[in-house]
């Protein structure tokens, strides 16, 4: 009874129409994740079960790549559907950094990415001004976390290849191994149970989160207004007994710029009845139309199909 009852509550839920008109053959869409390592794995695999739950008639197929470092190239040669984006590198694509601003298009936001360095436990470190000088891993160079530790770190006024002795492994999982032995003194990393920090967590050093200051913290959202506080809840690490808060930004699911009009729309719709029906998985819990567009710049940025879904929702004009 309590399955009959939830596929009626699905099927009450907006969007059926448009599954009626579309659900002869299923539509495959391809998902740039990321490497093994990384949360966007995490989040790619819990999104694909969730969707294919309530969303049939979309044939989600995941690519996994090295994260924003491949997805954003990838998704502009119309080489993946959609992709996983660190906030960081949207700012820059739709603020026209380095360039003419990006033709791609969100559907979603992701999770909030607050970004932190871990430490051994056993170290002497405790602010920022204590690794100076020190080895400090922020993944690969060019990547969305080695973007945002630049962005928070220049915030404070440093810059990150003078003022530390910077590190950036081409593998993300060799981050965590260089804490964990002493190669490295710390890791920058981001997001809530982000698998490098897990991983320093749950080894017999234990771990300790290194985040700007208050003041600190000040200073950086004065200077970059698209970052954000962020709070990453007590308990989430071994041994994080106390809340902590940083600064980062929110992650997105992007689309390639000639992606269907009406495939946008499935997705927007799929991602709703998931939230709805009570079938979010932590990894989709922030997943929504309310965060979405209270972290995008411009409701002109969301695709097509995402932006004629929430109209009709009645979440924009």
């Amino acid at each position: 009874m309590a399955s009959v009852a939830r596929r009626s509550m699905l099927a009450s839920l907006p969007g059926l129409m448009l599954l009626r008109d579309a659900a002869a053959a299923p539509t495959k869409v391809s998902v740039g994740t990321a490497s093994e390592g990384g949360a966007f794995v995490l989040y790619g695999g819990a999104l694909i079960d969730a969707l294919k739950s309530v969303e049939p008639s979309l044939e989600m197929r995941e690519r996994m790549t090295r994260g924003t470092l491949d997805n954003v190239p990838m998704l502009e040669r119309g080489e993946l559907d959609i992709g996983f984006v660190f906030g960081e590198v949207v700012h820059e694509l739709f603020s026209g950094v380095g360039g003419a601003t990006t033709k791609l298009t969100v559907i979603s936001v992701m999770y909030p990415t607050p970004g932190m360095f871990a430490v051994r436990a056993d170290s002497r470190y405790r602010s920022i001004t204590d690794l100076q000088g020190r080895p400090v891993v922020w993944n690969a160079r060019g990547s969305g976390l080695a973007v945002q530790g630049r962005y928070v770190m220049s915030g404070m006024g440093l810059d990150v290849d003078t003022y530390f002795d910077s590190v950036y492994p081409e593998q993300l999982s060799d981050g965590p191994a260089m804490v964990i032995d002493g190669t490295a003194s710390a890791l920058w990393g981001g997001g809530l149970r982000w698998p490098g920090f897990v991983t320093i967590a749950n080894n017999p050093n234990g771990v300790r989160f290194v985040v700007p200051t208050p003041e600190e913290t000040d200073r950086i959202l004065a200077k970059y207004d698209f970052l954000r506080r962020f709070t990453v809840p007590a308990g989430l690490y071994a041994g994080q007994s106390e809340p902590i808060q940083s600064v980062g930004s929110w992650s997105f699911i992007l689309a390639r710029a000639d992606l269907d009009e009406t495939v946008g729309y499935r997705l927007a719709a799929g991602l709703h009845r998931v939230e709805r029906a009570g079938l979010s998985p932590r990894q989709l819990g922030q997943s929504t139309a309310k965060n979405t567009l209270a972290a995008v710049s411009s409701p002109d940025v969301l695709h097509p199909g995402v932006r004629r879904f929430y109209q009709e929702q009645g979440l924009i004009k």
